[in-house]
């Protein structure tokens, strides 16, 4: 049986990742206001390629090989549900198209549907029909 819960390696591998972020918009030269990325710096060049980093950061690493730099660094990795394998692309990109919604007040409501769900799973882990699991 795989081992959902982890809820706290989640929040934690997210933080890492956004530190990774921050690195990464400060390189391009992205704005930051508070710990936040403005959607107003999207239009500079600089916000553009930080955007497109972030959506293929998400589906490559993820989509491909089930973890982030922050999950790595947690010990955990996102699988397919039914399989246990890697998820593969087009689950990359729906966890991610997801982050929207689940990201909301710095991502709040994912923790809400985390900790109230089945299996701990997000929003974006339920429409791409993914866990995440202890590696």
């Amino acid at each position: 049986m795989l081992n959902v819960h982890v809820t706290g390696r989640r929040v934690v591998a997210t933080l890492l990742d956004g530190v990774l972020f921050g690195f990464v918009a400060s390189a391009l030269g992205v704005q930051q206001d508070n710990t936040t990325y403005q959607l107003s710096n999207v239009s500079s060049a600089g916000g553009l390629w930080f955007v497109l980093f972030v959506f293929l950061y998400y589906v490559l690493l993820e989509g491909l090989t089930g973890r982030t730099v922050g999950k790595l660094i947690t010990g955990i990795r996102v699988v397919d549900a039914e399989t246990g394998g890697r998820p593969g692309l087009l689950s990359g990109i729906v966890r991610t198209l997801l982050r929207i919604i689940d990201g909301l007040v710095g991502y709040l409501v994912a923790l809400i549907v985390v900790v109230n769900s089945k299996n701990r799973r997000r929003l974006g882990d339920m429409a791409a029909k993914t866990l995440v699991v202890r590696a």
